[in-house]
């Protein structure tokens, strides 16, 4: 595996053309064969092919489906990975599932663990039971989906990971926790820390603003945009800084010891 000391990656904030992920495949496309930048990393939003919605009977795919195919051929085109989540049918369930398409069309995969209750999000979508890890590049990154980042504990870097990824669509009215959160998963995990998330109006009417975000591993903003415009933010992470900064304040050597269960 080809290693790098510094990771491009692409954060592509956008609308969602609801429940079409024909419409939403030719939009990505078009976003990311624009882009001029050598990129190591494209990260796209919570379900980017249909918009947060409940009607997974009508939107799931599988894992040898269209998008997934779709994303297996543009990583491999553009030579960079691509991740965002989809609806997924497997085994007579449902599930939010974050996609890591390497260049190679290897595929790691991540199951939504913290389904959102206040939408039925759990009533519908089976909930993931594993925290995963991709090695890409030299770079340990962790995914996770929306939800997940009211949640510390699942996030909590006992891995010495690298890079912790959110993909989103989180709603304007609770938009300063979407901030708060970030920044402070960044701080107490001493990582650098990028959440990606959607902005338009659905048609439950719901409005998304958009503050798709990265964050450096004291928590300082490396680029934000919370203008609820369609825009791709292009950031350059340095590991080798990265692991200056922890061997000086080797904050998570002294990190409580519990199980998670």
């Amino acid at each position: 595996m080809n290693t790098t000391n510094h990771l491009r990656v692409a954060l592509i904030q956008s609308d969602l053309i609801w429940e079409n992920p024909t419409a939403n495949r030719k939009k990505f496309e078009k976003k990311i064969n624009g882009l001029l930048d050598e990129i190591d990393l494209i990260v796209l939003p919570e379900m980017f092919t249909t918009g947060f919605t409940m009607n997974a009977s009508a939107v799931a795919e599988t894992i040898e489906g269209e998008t997934v195919q779709w994303l297996q051929d543009l990583a491999q085109k553009k030579a960079t990975a691509i991740t965002g989540s989809i609806v997924i049918r497997e085994n007579d369930r449902f599930y939010n599932r974050l996609l890591f398409v390497h260049p190679s069309g290897k595929i790691d995969s991540y199951n939504k663990k913290h389904t959102f209750t206040l939408a039925g999000e759990h009533e519908v979508f089976s909930a993931g039971t594993e925290k995963i890890i991709v090695d890409y590049r030299g770079w340990k990154i962790c995914p996770l989906i929306c939800y997940d980042l009211r949640f510390p504990v699942w996030a909590r870097n006992t891995e010495n990971y690298d890079l912790l990824l959110y993909v989103a669509s989180w709603p304007k009215p609770r938009i300063e926790a979407w901030d708060s959160l970030l920044k402070a998963r960044a701080i107490e995990n001493m990582t650098y820390t990028a959440g990606v998330n959607r902005v338009g109006v659905d048609p439950n009417k719901y409005e998304y603003t958009g503050n798709t975000v990265c964050y450096d591993t004291l928590g300082n903003c490396l680029a934000k945009n919370n203008l609820g415009s369609e825009e791709t933010l292009i950031v350059k992470l340095n590991k080798q800084e990265q692991t200056k900064i922890r061997d000086r304040f080797r904050f998570l050597d002294d990190q409580d010891t519990f199980i998670l269960q």
